[in-house]
């Protein structure tokens, strides 16, 4: 199948499905196309649409025949979700993931962008971590689970590719934060988890608060919808050939240091506690991101902008919260 047209303009007409549209980033990537004017977005709630389910979205495509697909919709939590339900996190990511590609292909979509994570890559892999990182080492075990199904989505899209002549560009976003997140303290990812921590322990004017682990392992940290930007507009791009493309800032942060800037925003002046009992994760994860800038795209909102967005989001929205 020949879908290597380069003429990939979004348009307010164009068939475009968000796979995962309520979450983080799904709910992101809606709005940067709607605010370029895209007007025909197809959406589905899991209740509707359960895309673990194969008919179920053999009879979403062949009803719907999206043009272009971003493939966001997946099962994700931070380090304790994925320890405590590693069997579920590899189930229902391959299940998404093998159920929509094969019906990207089977209904001829122009172009699918598949979501995966910088998690795929090994835990000692050289920093900045360079896309030909894949595969080279064994992968940080508290999210094994998660990245094993990740890397099968980007390596399907790869063979896809190789055998069809499909345009399936797996991405591999680092971690994302913004409005919308998780903040649920058992299984939100680190920046949603110590806002809220501080913000409770402000609230309560706790003396300290304690932060999960040593504090030292570093992090590249993306305010969501630059995220969002850049999956859009390799969407609309030239194709990078037959391989997967890095998103980040290429800046990272160390745990502490977040803390401390989240400590600022939120004006909470108690002691920061850490409980090196905690599992760190990997040490370092940056990525590089040369192969995106030399696509034509740079993220563009520094850390600090980026937290105080997302912090004035969850105060506005925090009594969902309060009881979990």
């Amino acid at each position: 199948m020949d879908t290597k047209s380069t003429d990939h303009r979004l348009t307010p007409t164009t068939r475009i499905f968000v796979a995962g549209h309520s979450g983080l980033v799904g709910a992101a990537l809606c709005r940067r196309l709607r605010a370029l004017g895209c007007e025909n977005i197809i959406t589905r709630d899991r209740a509707v649409c359960d895309l673990t389910n194969q008919s179920a979205v053999e009879k979403l495509f062949a009803e719907e025949q999206p043009e272009y697909v971003f493939l966001a919709a997946a099962k994700v939590g931070g380090i304790l979700a994925n320890q405590n339900a590693p069997a579920e996190f590899i189930y229902s990511n391959l299940a998404i993931q093998t159920h929509v590609i094969q019906q990207c292909y089977a209904q001829r979509a122009r172009r699918l962008l598949f979501l995966g994570s910088s998690c795929v890559y090994p835990r000692a892999c050289p920093q900045p971590i360079r896309e030909e990182s894949l595969l080279n080492g064994l992968l940080e075990p508290t999210n094994e689970a998660y990245a094993i199904a990740k890397i099968a989505g980007a390596k399907m899209c790869h063979y896809y590719n190789a055998q069809y002549g499909t345009e399936f560009l797996a991405v591999m976003p680092t971690n994302v934060y913004g409005p919308g997140d998780n903040f649920h303290l058992e299984h939100a990812h680190v920046v949603p988890a110590t806002m809220r921590k501080i913000h409770e322990a402000k609230l309560l004017s706790a003396p300290h608060v304690t932060i999960w682990g040593s504090g030292t392992p570093r992090r590249e940290l993306m305010y969501v919808d630059d995220m969002a930007e850049a999956c859009v507009f390799l969407m609309q791009g030239a194709w990078p050939g037959n391989q997967h493309v890095n998103i980040g800032t290429g800046v990272d942060v160390s745990i502490r240091e977040l803390a401390e800037t989240l400590c600022e925003i939120i004006d909470y002046r108690g002691e920061l506690i850490f409980d090196p009992t905690k599992p760190d994760g990997m040490p370092v994860k940056r990525l590089d991101v040369s192969r995106l800038e030399k696509l034509g795209w740079r993220a563009t909102t520094n850390l600090q902008a980026g937290l105080r967005q997302t912090y004035a989001w969850f105060v506005e929205n925090q009594d969902q919260y309060r009881r979990c």
